[in-house]
């Protein structure tokens, strides 16, 4: 599997990686995500994206039982929260959060550190100082962010810089063939600054596998008929039509919708890959091959057309900020352990 470097770091990761918030209850247990983690290595997939609240605080340890023995074959990133802080300081929260993942992962360095959600609250000088240490320390690589605006990240950059501290290299936001907000400034921005964008979402919380149809009721089983808040959100009249004219295009050229929504986000120069919640073996070897699928410049404008972003969106800086509802994930803060 092709593999591309994150923003301006030495990352070198495969295009196509695994979203940990499937791993761990309500969806898949130690047994399960083995499964969905030791069939993406035997892919190529070796990028692997989890959080401190993911799967209800167990994501990172059911990660670290996966890689035992594995660990040097896999680009790890996870992330912290600011949210909720009680009784602890921001530095408290950060030095907790970042040595409980240390601990759980069962590894003693994190390639990519990321703050989950922004916090306007906080000056970027005490979020940068304290990951300041953790990297020379070298607990962690790089450091990365979730859910910035532009503005936001780019003060980032220059904060790190008056200050010989380390930039954020990458970004991470909603983005995917019916959200694409990022287009309007984020992507330029990434792209002008070497910063390597990540898209969540990337399959529109399942709007563009062709699992829900038009008119049609969400199948049994699936987070559609089970009230998906992020279902819900995304499976509008306008978006269902977009999705199902370009599964009528993907089909005829023998792919499936859910590869060519792959692939699309793979035609931006700027995004270093496209990380998915795979709930079966099955699935991770369908996003693997969508990553064979290389669009002509031509497919790619004919698709940016069919596609045609009408101007809205659910907040500049993703999901879970100005009422745009939750973010994959979202909780309270990991407890104490």
């Amino acid at each position: 599997m092709d593999k591309r470097k994150i923003g301006s770091s030495d990352l070198l990761v495969s295009v196509v990686g695994l979203g940990g918030n499937v791993f761990g209850p309500p969806r898949l247990d130690q047994a399960a995500s083995d499964l969905n983690i030791h069939r993406a290595q035997d892919l190529g997939i070796n990028f692997i994206d989890t959080a401190a609240i993911y799967g209800q605080g167990k994501s990172e340890t059911i990660i670290g039982n996966a890689l035992k023995g594995r660990r040097n074959d896999w680009v790890i990133a996870t992330k912290f929260t600011l949210r909720d802080l009680g009784d602890e300081t921001p530095k408290q929260r950060i030095v907790r959060q970042v040595n409980e993942s240390l601990k759980y992962l069962q590894t003693d360095h994190i390639d990519l550190m990321q703050i989950h959600f922004p916090e306007p609250s906080l000056a970027p000088e005490v979020i940068l100082e304290v990951l300041n240490e953790f990297v020379k320390s070298g607990k962690i690589r790089y450091i990365g962010e979730c859910n910035y605006a532009s503005w936001r990240h780019a003060e980032a950059i220059h904060v790190a810089r008056r200050n010989g501290w380390p930039e954020m290299v990458s970004a991470q936001n909603h983005y995917n063939l019916v959200h694409r907000l990022p287009e309007l400034e984020l992507l330029p921005f990434c792209e002008a600054y070497d910063v390597g964008f990540i898209p969540y979402f990337p399959l529109g919380a399942g709007v563009l596998t062709g699992k829900y149809r038009p008119g049609q009721p969400a199948p049994a089983g699936s987070r559609g008929a089970a009230g998906s808040p992020a279902v819900n959100r995304t499976r509008t009249p306008e978006n269902e039509a977009i999705a199902e004219a370009l599964r009528v295009w993907a089909e005829a050229r023998g792919h499936t919708l859910g590869e060519l929504a792959i692939a699309w986000l793979l035609s931006r120069p700027m995004l270093s890959s496209v990380i998915t919640g795979t709930s079966s073996v099955a699935q991770v070897e369908a996003n693997a091959k969508a990553a064979a699928w290389r669009l002509s410049a031509a497919e790619t404008a004919e698709v940016d057309a069919m596609a045609k972003w009408d101007g809205t969106g659910e907040g500049a800086e993703g999901e879970g900020t100005l009422g745009a509802g939750p973010s994959p994930g979202a909780g309270s803060p990991r407890p104490r352990g």
